[in-house]
């Protein structure tokens, strides 16, 4: 199917992505373009041949960008069986993007305005055009308390613990409210909470880490289990 090829192409440039978002963030929409397809060059071929890890960390570098590329092509499939080809470009927009918000926060503890402003835009445009999910009002009012309502739960504990919820989860979460509407959006503020627990208290034994991911996966869940 010519979507799974376009899953994983895309996929295999997610490590790509976000190692370049790595080092310039953070940057306006047109620098970050730019640089995505003229990257700066900070090391020479001959240093990296002089390097015995260089051949290593590709390979792992090669690695992970396979694995992405299997689950973006997996998923790009369960998009097209589960909602069909007639607004296939939309739900996948809505997957990728995620998919690419995954690996940035996982890697810099970030989420980048240039990915979550284009997301919440494009949920309010699918609600505009399509209102195959949720209709217009429904995606601003989701967009809304998507961001309103974590903002004042994170009150309490700026005090103690300023970052504890930044500001680019609450951006996520609007965009989140834009596409799925207030009520599944808290399913999947709850989604991400057990998710969070599992992934990282319990298997990697942190008390924090990034909740971007979390956000992302149960997203997607979400909208599987009902649209």
């Amino acid at each position: 199917m010519l979507y799974v090829v376009y899953g994983f192409c895309f996929g295999m440039l997610i490590p790509y992505m976000a190692r370049r978002f790595a080092k310039f963030m953070p940057a306006t929409l047109a620098y970050a373009l730019y640089r995505l397809v003229k990257p700066t060059r900070n090391v020479t071929k001959a240093k990296r041949a002089e390097n015995p890890r260089y051949g290593k960390l590709m390979r792992r570098y090669l690695m992970r960008s396979l694995g992405w590329g299997i689950l973006a092509a997996a998923l790009s499939y369960l998009v097209v069986n589960k909602f069909g080809p007639m607004y296939v470009w939309w739900h996948l927009a809505f997957v990728w993007i995620l998919l690419l918000l995954t690996e940035i926060d996982n890697r810099m503890q970030l989420l980048p305005d240039i990915l979550t402003v284009p997301l919440l835009l494009i949920g309010f445009a699918y609600a505009a055009f399509t209102g195959a999910w949720v209709v217009p009002a429904e995606s601003a009012f989701g967009a809304g308390l998507g961001y309103l309502v974590p903002a004042i739960a994170s009150l309490p504990f700026v005090f103690k613990r300023p970052d504890a919820f930044g500001g680019g989860d609450i951006k996520l979460l609007a965009a989140l409210g834009a596409w799925l509407g207030f009520e599944r959006l808290m399913y999947v503020i709850l989604a991400a909470c057990v998710i969070f627990v599992v992934t990282v208290v319990l298997y990697r034994r942190k008390r924090d880490g990034a909740f971007g991911p979390s956000l992302a996966a149960a997203a997607i869940l979400v909208a599987f289990y009902f649209f």
